[in-house]
């Protein structure tokens, strides 16, 4: 990147179309501040690396930034900073540590400290697991029958397992929910969610998507015009951490969700499914708008024609 950076980065987006910047620093809160440099200065051509400036060149730069840039600044510390003159990066770099700390919380020393080249913020080279997995989708026009209601949910619950399995975990707790759209003023307002408990944590999705099935038949109420369902997975504990059941035994249901994920995966997304997800699917979400997509999907990479 240093020796051409103009030139790597026009053939990402010659390649991908999309627009890239680096920036380098000692720190994760200087590599960051670099990246934004990167985009906003033109004179950078999209690399900004900050270890190869003189520490006095680059306070000029922090001089010119508003310490709302800084990683770990949010937008209701800003005034608060304002009030100690605290305006750029460079008072806040040079600002005591101690201080703030007291004042605020050890991250804001952390950010400080960061500033000065100390790096405090390990660097996470794997993602660590997720919490919990949301998965939820508004719908392209109005949804009044479970039936549709009923198709949705088990789409969102075999995209929620499938991310769940990737991760190589196990949920212990469902919670799905549905509402209708809260700026229609010409209907009441309903929503509502159920939390379920698993009897075992699992990743099988026939077995999440009956229990989310279970739990929409519970909070459906006809008559109303649905305009959101969705799923969360919570609870979620380490796969390899499986506690077996002796009356329910789950290596054939591991066998088929291995199967399912590696048609899936080496084919096309979908190719196996839950009949429950239906075929035509007419509430699904709209998209009109959505950028093609050339890297992924054959038929929409670009023609050129002379």
């Amino acid at each position: 990147w240093k020796n051409v950076p103009l030139g790597e980065r026009m053939l990402v987006r010659q390649w991908t179309g999309l627009p890239v910047c680096v920036g380098i620093g000692a720190s994760k809160t200087l590599a960051k501040l670099a990246n934004h440099m990167a985009k906003q200065y033109p004179q950078f051509e999209g690399v900004c690396d900050l270890d190869a400036m003189q520490p006095a060149e680059a306070d000029v730069w922090f001089a010119q930034i508003g310490v709302g840039e800084a990683w770990g600044i949010g937008r209701r510390l800003v005034p608060q900073l304002s009030e100690m003159g605290i305006e750029t990066v460079l008072d806040l770099k040079r600002a005591d540590p101690a201080t703030l700390r007291a004042r605020f919380s050890v991250v804001m020393e952390k950010a400080i400290r960061e500033l000065n080249g100390i790096a405090c913020i390990a660097l996470e080279e794997i993602a660590p697991p997720k919490k919990q997995i949301v998965s939820s989708r508004s719908f392209g026009v109005p949804v009044t029958d479970l039936e549709s209601l009923q198709q949705s949910v088990t789409l969102y619950t075999s995209r929620a397992a499938e991310k769940l399995r990737r991760q190589g975990s196990l949920a212990g707790v469902l919670q799905v929910f549905i509402r209708t759209s809260p700026f229609d003023s010409r209907a009441p307002y309903y929503g509502n969610s159920l939390h379920i408990p698993l009897p075992q944590p699992s990743d099988d999705t026939m077995r999440l998507v009956s229990a989310a099935l279970w739990g929409l038949q519970r909070i459906y109420r006809a008559g109303h015009r649905y305009q959101k369902a969705g799923l969360m997975l919570t609870e979620l504990v380490p796969a390899h951490a499986r506690q077996a059941d002796l009356f329910v035994p789950d290596d054939r249901s591991q066998r088929l969700m291995a199967v399912l994920d590696q048609v899936n995966g080496r084919y096309a997304r979908r190719t196996l499914k839950l009949a429950a997800e239906g075929l035509n699917q007419p509430w699904r979400m709209k998209q009109g708008n959505r950028s093609p997509r050339y890297t992924t999907q054959w038929q929409d990479i670009m023609t050129i024609r002379q």
